[in-house]
Protein backbone atom coordinates (compact mmCIF):
# COMPACT_ATOMS: atom_id res chain seq x y z
CA UNK A 1 0.00 0.00 0.00
CA UNK A 2 1.96 2.99 -1.54
CA UNK A 3 0.81 6.71 -0.33
CA UNK A 4 -0.39 8.33 2.50
CA UNK A 5 -3.34 8.04 4.33
CA UNK A 6 -3.17 11.76 4.79
CA UNK A 7 -3.26 12.17 1.06
CA UNK A 8 -5.98 10.30 0.50
CA UNK A 9 -8.13 12.09 3.69
CA UNK A 10 -6.81 15.50 1.85
CA UNK A 11 -8.45 14.45 -1.42
CA UNK A 12 -10.94 12.97 -0.45
CA UNK A 13 -12.19 16.04 1.26
CA UNK A 14 -11.50 18.46 -1.25
CA UNK A 15 -13.70 16.34 -3.32
CA UNK A 16 -16.57 16.85 -1.04
CA UNK A 17 -15.93 20.53 -0.28
CA UNK A 18 -16.28 20.64 -4.18
CA UNK A 19 -19.37 19.52 -4.10
CA UNK A 20 -20.43 22.37 -2.53
CA UNK A 21 -19.55 24.64 -5.56
CA UNK A 22 -21.93 22.80 -7.39
CA UNK A 23 -24.92 22.91 -4.59
CA UNK A 24 -24.06 26.95 -4.96
CA UNK A 25 -24.92 26.40 -8.50
CA UNK A 26 -28.56 24.98 -7.43
CA UNK A 27 -29.04 28.04 -4.75
CA UNK A 28 -28.37 30.44 -7.21
CA UNK A 29 -30.18 28.80 -10.14
CA UNK A 30 -33.67 28.68 -6.68
CA UNK A 31 -32.95 32.21 -6.13
CA UNK A 32 -33.49 33.66 -9.92
CA UNK A 33 -36.26 30.97 -10.06
CA UNK A 34 -38.34 32.28 -7.07
CA UNK A 35 -37.60 35.94 -8.32
CA UNK A 36 -39.19 35.33 -11.58
CA UNK A 37 -42.18 33.46 -10.15
CA UNK A 38 -43.09 36.26 -7.58
CA UNK A 39 -42.22 38.93 -11.07
CA UNK A 40 -45.02 37.50 -13.08
CA UNK A 41 -47.27 37.11 -10.36
CA UNK A 42 -47.06 40.76 -9.77
CA UNK A 43 -44.65 42.75 -12.40
CA UNK A 44 -45.50 45.76 -10.56
CA UNK A 45 -43.60 44.42 -7.30
CA UNK A 46 -40.94 43.26 -9.13
CA UNK A 47 -38.37 46.47 -9.48
CA UNK A 48 -38.89 47.16 -5.87
CA UNK A 49 -37.16 43.09 -5.05
CA UNK A 50 -34.40 43.73 -7.60
CA UNK A 51 -31.82 44.52 -4.65
CA UNK A 52 -33.21 41.66 -2.87
CA UNK A 53 -32.80 39.41 -5.69
CA UNK A 54 -28.77 40.37 -6.25
CA UNK A 55 -28.62 39.70 -2.17
CA UNK A 56 -29.56 36.66 -2.76
CA UNK A 57 -27.20 35.94 -5.58
CA UNK A 58 -23.92 37.17 -4.02
CA UNK A 59 -24.86 35.07 -0.30
CA UNK A 60 -25.51 31.85 -2.60
CA UNK A 61 -22.44 32.51 -4.31
CA UNK A 62 -20.50 33.42 -1.65
CA UNK A 63 -21.05 29.51 -0.92
CA UNK A 64 -19.74 28.25 -3.60
CA UNK A 65 -17.18 30.22 -3.67
CA UNK A 66 -16.51 29.55 0.26
CA UNK A 67 -16.47 26.41 -0.44
CA UNK A 68 -14.16 26.41 -3.21
CA UNK A 69 -11.57 28.07 -1.22
CA UNK A 70 -12.05 25.34 1.15
CA UNK A 71 -11.62 22.42 -1.52
CA UNK A 72 -7.94 24.05 -2.50
CA UNK A 73 -7.09 24.79 1.36
CA UNK A 74 -7.37 20.53 1.44
CA UNK A 75 -5.60 19.93 -1.61
CA UNK A 76 -2.83 22.18 -1.65
CA UNK A 77 -1.61 23.19 1.77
Amino acid sequence: MEGNIGELGSAIGAGLAAIGSGLAAVGVGNVAANYLAGALRNPSAAASQTATLFIGLAFAEALGIFAFLVALLLLFV
